[in-house]
């Protein structure tokens, strides 16, 4: 049961890492960027999760970007019922306008119910998450975004997640 939700998790964390940016342009001056993703999943035995993750950054630099991202996920299934919520900060940097690598500290408060057993339990974790990945122009300001990123803290059999690997794909406006 734990590693279809940890597995379901990961996917849907592929989405999350999605950004859209904006306010970035020449015309308005602004170095804030706001975005986040959105995600879904379904699975076995009824198993269905919904995910956000927002964002909000400040370019200090046209090629080095930090700010602060959220995670938000809900799950269900015929046998549990998890909520897990994630906050912490981020910094990406851009080269060659094709290329970036980027670091993302998040702290996980996460609530689990067995729905079987009548179980409920809550736990944290700490994932440091580092990694990098291409950036391909699909419009003017606009880029599709691949990369992986592994959580370094991770601990196999001692943690939340099923492995510390995170694939993402996602949209970048505004950069």
């Amino acid at each position: 049961m734990k590693k279809l939700f940890i597995a379901s998790l990961i996917l849907i964390s592929g989405l999350s890492f999605s950004q859209i940016a904006v306010g970035t342009t020449e015309e308005n001056n602004t170095r804030w960027t706001f975005g986040g993703g959105i995600g879904f999943g379904f699975g076995s035995n009824s198993m269905f999760n919904l995910q956000a993750s927002p964002r909000v950054g400040y370019r200090l630099t046209d090629d080095l970007e930090a700010g602060v991202t959220g995670t938000v996920m809900w799950q269900t299934s015929d046998f549990y019922n998890s909520t897990m919520f994630g906050v912490g900060p981020f910094v990406n940097y851009y080269f060659a306008r094709s290329f970036y690598v980027s670091g993302n500290l998040q702290h996980f408060f996460i609530n689990y119910k067995d729905k079987y057993y009548d179980f409920k339990a809550s736990d944290e974790e700490t994932a440091l998450y580092l990694g990098g990945g291409y950036l391909q122009r699909i419009g003017n300001n606009s880029f599709l975004q691949l990369g992986i990123m592994y959580n370094v803290l991770y601990k196999e059999n001692n943690s939340i997640f099923a492995n510390g690997l995170v694939p993402s794909i996602g949209f970048v406006v505004g950069l």
